[in-house]
């Protein structure tokens, strides 16, 4: 059997070095033409193709550093550290030996991470002036036209047609939906329809945050872009009501340019603030700058106020639908045809959210009024003669006598409800665990103080406080849904608004805190 000479560094050859062993064999594979791919030849590609400087370990083997001339150091040598531009061989690993692991993916689900936005385009982003002006004129646009329509509708009680008189007098309606007294032969007419308001303040909620977004501003959490986008939308729906005025003023109607051209500024910039700052993402950059008590009474008095109004719905509903067969004598002592039918009505129907705010003020106590010398309230109606429209029909005849003690109920448990909410909202963010309080939205973090239970003082001041939020919703909701038909008797319509701020006020105020207490104290965690 020939023996091979000993190797420079004193061993003989064929010692039995796995690492050597390992090494022979690799060269002689490489060294064999034609020679097949083998597990070891796979592994070294998969090496060669990784990161500089990684190599994966080989149990059981010891790892020997390779010097530029390919010698390896010897026993008392040190190696010297790898340059990144030498060329080093790497050594082959068995993968025999070492069993392959199957991972079960079965019992873990599957994470799907929401993909991250790009920032837009600078080119592709709109000029605000730009935007905002065919934003404002779209939203000016939708709101008109219905108005334009059912006026149009209305008009043919008089017989009087024409697309001209009725893009007149719709523009001079539309006007008057924003609060814009319109000067007429029998005296100024302010009574503003609030379902036209509401149907502006929603179009222009959408220009708000479709101007947000053409900027680039969406998400962007910014108050200052939020803000500039609606005062550029305010300034541009007030160029609007200038020109709208100026086209009213003077063909049988009296309007005031500068009045119109404020109102519609006002209307413009608060309702594209909504939208700014719900695309923005302002309002939560807001809201946590907020005090919890405040932050908690807003919503909870905004909430109240709420109730109290769907409770309004609900009487005046139910009241019209009991005098339905009046309303159907008024509608049709109208004769003039379906048209003029539909469009009366239509007319009711827009005024219908000012009879629901009356309807509220009415359960509050403080009731409303019809005219000059008049009272509707649970205890008292003095009224005179109303013009004949359906809306009217579901006016109390009377005092309700004792009936009206248990309609003076339903503000209190609507208030006493969105007290239970209140308690019930910061009860649920707070689920017990291990006997300690979480938060269910925000995990506890390591090292992160536990969130304590809310305190009677964090309950019973939100339910405070929302009282005079709620005092004040009801109060400029009053205010709005109030105006005059003429110089007559008439000229006083509606609500007081302060007689209801303050009851609203009181009763909220008071009725919150008992259903938040209650909520409090009669508690029911939900454990996890």
């Amino acid at each position: 059997m020939p023996i091979s000479p000993d190797r420079p560094d004193g061993r003989p050859a064929g010692s039995g070095d796995p690492l050597e062993a390992t090494e022979t064999s690799d060269d002689a594979a490489r060294r064999t033409p034609g020679a097949a791919t083998g597990p070891e030849d796979e592994l070294d590609i998969i090496r060669d193709l990784a990161p500089a400087g990684v190599r994966p370990a080989v149990p059981g083997h010891t790892t020997v550093r390779v010097g530029p001339s390919g010698s390896r150091p010897g026993p008392g040598s040190e190696a010297k550290p790898a340059q990144p531009d030498q060329h080093r061989p790497t050594v082959a690993i068995d993968p025999r030996n070492h069993p392959t692991v199957r991972v079960d993916t079965g019992k873990h689900p599957t994470v799907k991470l929401p993909g991250q936005r790009r920032p837009a385009d600078s080119r592709n982003r709109a000029p605000l002036p730009v935007a905002a002006a065919f934003a404002t004129l779209w939203a000016a646009l939708l709101s008109y036209v219905p108005v334009a329509a059912v006026i149009g509708l209305a008009r043919s009680l008089e017989g009087q047609g024409g697309l001209g008189g009725a893009a007149h007098a719709g523009l001079a309606g539309w006007l008057l939906g924003h609060g814009v007294p319109i000067g007429t032969s029998i005296g100024p007419l302010g009574l503003a329809p609030l379902l036209l308001t509401l149907l502006v303040g929603w179009r222009l909620n959408r220009a708000g945050l479709h101007v947000t977004r053409a900027i680039g501003a969406r998400r962007s959490g910014s108050p200052r872009a939020a803000v500039l986008v609606a005062v550029t939308i305010g300034a541009a729906y007030g160029i609007l009501g200038l020109l709208a005025a100026l086209a009213v003023d003077g063909r049988g109607t009296d309007v005031s340019p500068g009045r119109a051209a404020f109102h519609l500024f006002l209307a413009g910039l608060a309702f594209s603030l909504i939208g700014s700052l719900r695309s923005t993402d302002a309002l939560v950059v807001v809201a946590r700058r907020i005090p919890q008590p405040a932050r908690h009474g807003l919503r909870t008095g905004v909430v109240a106020a709420l109730l109290i109004l769907v409770a309004g719905a609900a009487f005046a509903g139910l009241s019209i639908a009991v005098g339905g067969g009046q309303a159907a004598d008024m509608i049709g002592a109208y004769r003039t045809g379906v048209a003029g039918q539909t469009g009366i009505t239509l007319i009711s129907l827009a005024y219908g959210a000012n009879g629901v705010i009356w309807a509220a003020a009415y359960l509050l106590g403080p009731g409303f009024l019809l005219g000059t010398d008049s009272a509707v309230r649970l205890t008292e109606v003095t009224v005179g003669p109303l013009p004949t429209l359906p809306l009217l029909a579901g006016l109390p005849n009377g005092p309700m006598g004792a009936s009206g003690a248990a309609l003076l109920a339903v503000p209190v448990l609507a208030a006493m409800a969105a007290g239970w909410l209140l308690t019930r909202r910061l009860m649920g963010v707070h689920h017990v665990v291990g006997g300690h309080l979480r938060d269910n939205r925000h995990p506890v973090r390591p090292g992160e103080p536990v969130p304590a239970e809310p305190s009677w003082s964090l309950v019973l001041a939100s339910a405070l406080l929302a009282g005079p939020v709620a005092g004040l919703v009801l109060g400029v909701l009053s205010w709005l849904s109030g105006g005059s038909l003429g110089n007559g008797r008439l000229a006083e319509i509606g609500p007081v608004p302060w007689h209801v701020a303050l009851i609203a006020t009181v009763v909220v105020g008071v009725s919150c805190s008992i259903g938040a207490a209650a909520g409090r104290a009669f508690r029911a965690p939900v454990h996890k």
